[in-house]
């Protein structure tokens, strides 16, 4: 059996037998399904790099199987910011749960990345939590290519900074409309967090207001995705 060692998220973990646990792990190749046997003991060596919000390094036994062999791992950073607070840790549940449903075996590095930077920042109670999640849902759209527009209109017409918008989701672009609920501080806190990462747009003003207010656009495009 070939034996490979990667950096590794936990992103599911299920309880087997008596002492194993069957864990998805997110990688930078992909999703890593794995048997880790006797994990539940008191004295295991590899209970500690199977943790939730963490990154560790696995090594592991390829297999005929579905199951991958975890023999070694070993915790290189844990995320306790993300602990100690229950709003931060939903949303870190829903981040590993929309990996492991979106994500194939085998996927671009970027998942990976992106996983790991929203964990990072959610551990950073002074980012707001609404700008974790507008930008992480806009990053994982725009992996899945659906990006929203965010240089003209649904007429074609370069987005005015004068102007209020609706958003179009059969058209994935902002739309004029004077009743509008979205203005042009909306548009460049997401281009900004287009191009930058989470930890820039905390130095935008009013980025929490703004945020919690694209938070249900944006939900609404991911739950359109899945």
């Amino acid at each position: 059996m070939k034996q490979q060692t990667s950096p590794a998220i936990v992103l599911r973990r299920t309880n087997y037998g008596e002492a194993d646990r069957i864990v998805t792990f997110l990688t930078p190749a992909g999703k890593l399904k794995a048997i880790v046997k006797g994990v539940r003991r008191s004295k295991s060596k590899l209970a500690g790099g199977i943790e939730l919000f963490s990154e560790s390094t696995v090594t592991f036994l390829q297999t005929s199987g579905d199951l991958q062999r975890i023999i070694s791992t070993r915790l290189e950073e844990h995320w306790d910011g993300i602990v100690g607070d229950l709003q931060r840790m939903m949303f870190g549940y829903e981040a590993m749960k929309l990996m492991d449903k979106i994500i194939e075996e085998e996927s671009d590095r970027e998942y990976y990345d992106l996983l790991k930077n929203c964990l990072v920042a959610l551990a950073e109670v002074d980012i707001p939590q609404a700008s974790i999640e507008v930008w992480f849902y806009l990053r994982l759209l725009s992996l899945q290519g659906h990006e929203p527009n965010l240089k003209t209109d649904q007429n074609d017409v370069k987005l005015q900074d004068d102007q209020l918008y609706t958003f179009s989701v059969e058209s994935m672009c902002f739309a004029p409309n004077p009743n509008g609920q979205f203005r042009a501080d909306h548009i460049k806190l997401l281009r900004l967090g287009r191009t930058h990462t989470v930890a820039v747009m905390r130095q935008v003003k009013n980025v929490k207001v703004l945020s919690e207010e694209l938070q249900p656009l944006f939900k609404q495009l991911i739950n359109q995705q899945l």
